[in-house]
């Protein structure tokens, strides 16, 4: 008795589950049902039944039909996955700037100390392709704020690299047209030109040796100011041994207001003597 009873229970059960799943079957063939993991069974009548818990059931959550904003927003993510996908990936990493890649960038040239010296420096300027004596570095100087000659501390690096939006060689060398063209704007000239004094003097020092004046002089006025052969010349030939920060700013005053026939000159302006001696050394040189 007790085995037919059995028999009669699991006789029923295995009944009533065929009859779900012919329903299920019923309904998904008419795409009435929700389309479910591989751990579940949907049944007749929209119930889910979960395999561990055969004899319980819920209803499943019903389905939200989409709106027109639902279907432009769908489009517009899968557009932007398949433009994601298609992007190179160099081009994706070099719009963004890396604060580490720039840190790793600085320690190739400085090894284990927190400086760049002379010696990465040499390499550094020939990894960019540009000499050390082009007024480029100058530039570059400025804008990292570096403040001694042959020399970018790490603080310096991180912060001017970061300004400029450049972490690798490649990025900078990109970079050095717009270096150069900021030479042509007359407010960042002068700013550059009065940076490269207390940048090339000696720290302990308040003026400039002569030779280090004229290289610098040389080195930003020299294409520019079509009477510099001739100052030049006049410096080596004076009594002048250095040249302080007064001067120098007037040298460049001179060289943007002075004609080059220097008829436009003031003796009794305010210009420093050393301007004085030059214009007096080449009118007498001009008449002889």
């Amino acid at each position: 008795m007790h085995s037919d009873a059995t028999n009669f229970q699991l006789n029923s059960h295995l009944s009533t589950l065929a009859s779900i799943h012919k329903i299920y079957h019923t309904l998904h063939r008419l795409n009435l049902t929700e389309d479910v993991g591989p751990d579940t069974h949907a049944t007749g009548n929209d119930l889910i039944i979960c395999p561990s818990c055969c004899s319980r059931a819920m209803p499943p959550r019903k389905k939200r039909r989409p709106t027109a904003g639902d279907d432009l927003s769908a489009k517009k993510s899968r557009q932007d996955n398949v433009y994601r996908k298609q992007e190179p990936s160099h081009i994706q990493e070099a719009e963004a700037f890396s604060n580490k890649r720039c840190l790793e960038w600085f320690y190739e040239y400085a090894g284990c100390d927190d400086v760049v010296g002379p010696e990465g420096m040499e390499k550094f300027c020939e990894d960019i392709g540009v000499e050390p004596e082009n007024v480029v570095m100058l530039v570059l100087a400025w804008k990292l704020n570096a403040q001694s000659m042959g020399y970018f501390t790490l603080q310096e690096w991180l912060k001017g690299m970061g300004s400029l939006q450049c972490d690798s060689t490649e990025k900078l060398r990109n970079s050095l047209d717009y270096l150069r063209s900021i030479l042509n704007d007359a407010t960042s000239f002068k700013l550059i030109y009065r940076y490269a004094f207390d940048f090339a003097r000696e720290k302990d020092q308040r003026s400039l040796d002569l030779n280090t004046a004229k290289c610098m002089l040389g080195l930003l006025l020299g294409k520019i100011w079509p009477l510099f052969p001739v100052f030049n010349q006049f410096l080596e030939q004076s009594k002048y041994k250095v040249v302080n920060k007064d001067q120098w700013c007037n040298v460049l005053e001179f060289s943007r207001t002075i004609n080059l026939d220097l008829s436009n000159y003031d003796e009794d302006g305010a210009w420093p003597v050393l301007l004085d001696e030059f214009v007096e050394w080449y009118k007498d040189r001009e008449m002889s």
